[in-house]
């Protein structure tokens, strides 16, 4: 599956990578992006897409899967590699800071007043992940014209599913 777009860079419907050969050999279009391989026609188009195009998202702690449908046929199949080394790295950082901090404090003031969270807060890692799946559908939505987005969200009780009759403080006593 091969992006489109037209000369005004708006999305058209992906097409083969068999006819994105033939439009850029003869010249009726140009590369527009190498990362997701996306050309853009040289001549106006103005045709309408009929066709509805749904990105479907199974969130995930390490990997997250991105599906392009249209209908019941899959289109494109892409996954998000997140990163996992965000608290270790901050971790660091403020062993950094705090022994810069303490070779010379006599002329520091103490702080105490300035830890309040804003309202919507979730920790860098989870902020990470979200930035990074919101970041890929705002590209996909430039270069396909979708129509619908699904997020999958699930969890599972991995006793209950190895032990139907578990209840109560059973799931203490099981195995970590």
């Amino acid at each position: 599956m091969i992006f489109v777009l037209n000369k005004n860079k708006q999305p058209l419907s992906p097409c083969h990578s068999a006819v994105a050969r033939k439009l850029l050999k003869t010249g009726k279009a140009v590369i527009h992006k190498k990362y997701p391989f996306t050309i853009r026609l040289k001549e106006l188009k103005t045709s309408i897409n009929k066709a509805e195009f749904r990105l479907k998202i199974d969130y995930g702690s390490r990997h997250t899967g991105l599906a392009i449908l249209n209908g019941s046929k899959v289109i494109g199949l892409a996954q998000i590699h997140h990163k996992t080394s965000i608290k270790s790295n901050m971790d660091s950082r403020r062993a950094m800071r705090r022994t810069r901090r303490n070779r010379t404090t006599r002329y520091r003031k103490p702080r105490f007043n300035n830890r309040k969270r804003k309202e919507r807060w979730l920790p860098p890692s989870l902020q990470s992940r979200v930035d990074n799946i919101q970041n890929w559908v705002n590209r996909l939505q430039k270069l396909c014209p979708l129509t619908h987005i699904s997020y999958e969200n699930v969890k599972f009780d991995t006793q209950l599913m190895q032990n139907p009759e578990i209840s109560g403080i059973e799931y203490q006593q099981g195995e970590l």
